[in-house]
């Protein structure tokens, strides 16, 4: 039984990434088609890394997931530890620099820019890294540091530096990071033509 679980979730790890550039199709407008990001996203490759090194630590093969995650921070210049929790159909745009922490999760449909840290806020075991919600936006250059919580729908602000719970459809900026708009769902302020919606203007 333990075999066959093993291969039925190595076979999940394709289902995921399909998952993941159908994301990339819905929120990066220079993704043309799948083959395109496939072939041609540095990011998503090291997200396809993280992927794999994260089947073979969740199954204790740590060796093979360890120079998996090693030869990604190298290759892609990102460091996604393989223990932290990342649902399938997130997208990570420009990557170079983003750093995501052993007990950090992403939820579903949520897009990373660039120097993106989710991170810890001092050395302990144990919980330590944020847990971020659904279709959440986080700019470039954003720190979320600590156990912390981060609602769906929201937008971080590109550099801002978060530091405490976020409620769902939250617009936050800043060092550190203040909450300057509530019900300011992710969908509405930025869209696919690389346009901010003027209600949402700080």
């Amino acid at each position: 039984m333990k075999v066959i679980n093993f291969f039925k979730d190595f076979i999940k790890i394709f289902k995921d990434l399909s998952e993941d550039l159908d994301m990339y199709i819905e929120k990066d407008p220079t993704a043309k088609n799948k083959w395109k990001v496939f072939f041609t996203s540095v990011s998503f490759h090291g997200l396809m890394a993280y992927r794999f090194a994260n089947f073979f630590y969740r199954y204790k093969i740590y060796p093979i997931s360890y120079i998996i995650y090693v030869l990604s921070k190298i290759i892609h210049s990102m460091d996604i530890h393989p223990a932290a929790f990342i649902e399938p159909g997130i997208v990570i745009d420009h990557g170079f620099g983003v750093v995501i922490g052993e007990t950090a999760s992403v939820g579903r449909g949520t897009l990373i820019y660039q120097g993106v840290t989710l991170g810890s806020k001092k050395v302990t075991s144990g919980k330590r890294h944020p847990i971020v919600g659904k279709n959440v936006m986080i700019g470039a250059g954003a720190k979320i540091l600590g156990h912390i919580y981060i609602g769906d729908d929201s937008v971080i602000g590109a550099n801002a530096v978060v530091l405490m719970d976020v409620p769902p459809k939250s617009l936050v900026v800043g060092v550190p990071g203040k909450i300057k708009k509530l019900n300011c769902p992710s969908s509405n302020y930025y869209d696919l033509n690389n346009t901010i919606n003027s209600d949402y203007i700080l």
